[in-house]
């Protein structure tokens, strides 16, 4: 097979949740274990770092990556979706796992997809075990997909266990209470391995304490342990935040703390990866306070990380962010109308399986709406979001595409105009697809 035939076979024959929603969910491992067994069980032969949560994992899960690799340690990375490269899912050290082992893994194992028909996800993930093992990686970050308990990753036995946050997501899975979404994350939890949790919650803390006592497990509160504030306040023309932090004594921790990663609702996360540092230092790593400096600092250079609070252009400012639910959306809409602006315009898709009306009433009604559908099959129609969108007071038009879309808002806003680009991971990624053509 050529690498496009792969691609073809992985995206087209394995049911990908991704793309067409509830069809592809298995709540289930037993596809993920019979695989891996195929492959001899490949997470066994290195340490791993399971990190879940509502919003905030894939940062979270890069930051961690980077200040290992700074460490100097060869650090696997596995995270979803991928936005304009299958392989964005599988680096080391930042590096997208190569085409020929895409296609060598498929082919390996051809025979047992045949008779185990596993779902896109267990068949990513297994390909990044094995290639995590074939490379000799010090460690991996591996991020769930969806949940935790069942989700294919939690066949592996972590070091460190992190949940960054419990919020409303993926409902008809995972369950309609933060109680019930509380309880399927705290599935990574696993015996005598320390937790960290980023975000302690009233209605949730008690789900993550009764999991970590029945798994004689350390519990640490990340927001307890550390806070930051910033030095700088964020405005258009700067491509870093500095923040201060400080120990649970109010103490100065580390000062200088210089983020590329402009989104206020990155802090949280920040002080997550703190907490999940400190938590390396005591079973054994030896991280200086300068690599977590350097880690943060290149961590879009060291990992690629992209899509979160990414700033396109200035004049006008166009930003595009892969926040996807109501709490997600809610802290971008924050920070974007605390910006001095014109006139406020929003190219919007989402997928059809969201809580979409209640995502609508965060968003500002004082916006022009470019509404969208993004090209995958789970995309919402976007005759229906224009529907529902009007109905609650938003002024827009419906496009045929994201491209549509963001050249018509272009061709609207004047130089003192914001333009915003989300609503959905795969807005955001036909966005880059379109903008990476035009670069290369």
């Amino acid at each position: 097979m050529t690498y496009q035939q792969t691609l073809d076979f992985l995206f087209s024959q394995l049911p990908m949740y991704q793309r067409i929603g509830a069809a592809a969910y298995k709540a289930d491992l037993t596809n993920t274990i019979l695989l891996c067994k195929a492959a001899d069980n490949p997470y066994n032969k290195f340490p791993s770092i399971h990190i879940a949560g509502t919003n905030g994992k894939g940062s979270v899960s890069h930051l961690t990556a980077s200040i290992l690799q700074t460490m100097g340690l060869k650090t696997g990375l596995y995270t979803s979706p991928h936005l304009v490269d299958f392989r964005e899912r599988i680096r080391i050290n930042g590096k997208m796992i190569p085409e020929n082992e895409v296609i060598s893994f498929v082919t390996k194992y051809m025979d047992e997809v045949k008779i185990i028909h596993p779902s896109f996800f267990e068949m990513t993930f297994v390909m990044a075990m094995e290639y995590f093992a074939k490379e000799h990686v010090d460690i991996a970050i591996i991020e769930t997909g969806m949940g935790g308990r069942l989700d294919s990753t939690n066949i592996i036995t972590p070091i460190l266990s992190v949940i960054t946050n419990i919020d409303f997501d993926h409902i008809q899975f995972l369950g309609h209470t933060l109680e019930k979404i509380a309880y399927e994350k705290a599935g990574i939890i696993k015996n005598k391995i320390p937790a960290v949790i980023g975000e302690s919650n009233p209605e949730t803390d008690k789900v993550f304490i009764t999991k970590t006592n029945e798994c004689n497990s350390k519990i640490i509160f990340a927001d307890k342990n550390f806070s930051i504030k910033p030095v700088n306040q964020w405005n258009i023309y700067n491509d870093t935040i500095i923040y201060t932090s400080y120990n649970k004594n109010k103490e100065v921790y580390i000062e200088n703390i210089e983020s590329p990663l402009c989104g206020i609702y990155q802090m949280k996360n920040i002080v997550t990866v703190l907490t999940v540092v400190e938590e390396l230092k005591n079973i054994g790593f030896d991280i200086s306070n300068n690599i977590i400096l350097d880690g943060i600092k290149n961590v879009k250079k060291n990992t690629g990380l992209r899509g979160r609070w990414d700033i396109i252009s200035r004049n006008p400012l166009i930003i595009c962010d892969t926040a996807h639910n109501q709490a997600g959306i809610r802290e971008t809409m924050k920070q974007l109308n605390a910006i001095n602006k014109k006139k406020l315009h929003i190219v919007l898709g989402m997928v059809n399986d969201k809580d979409i009306k209640h995502i609508l009433e965060t968003l500002p009604l004082n916006a022009e709406y470019y509404y969208c559908k993004a090209d995958v099959p789970r995309g919402l129609n976007v005759d229906i979001l224009e529907q529902q969108a009007t109905a609650i007071g938003l002024k827009g038009k419906a496009y045929k595409s994201v491209t549509d879309a963001v050249e018509n808002a272009k061709q609207k806003a004047e130089k003192e105009d914001v333009i915003y680009i989300g609503g959905s991971t795969f807005v955001v990624a036909d966005f880059y697809k379109e903008i990476d053509n035009l670069l290369y």
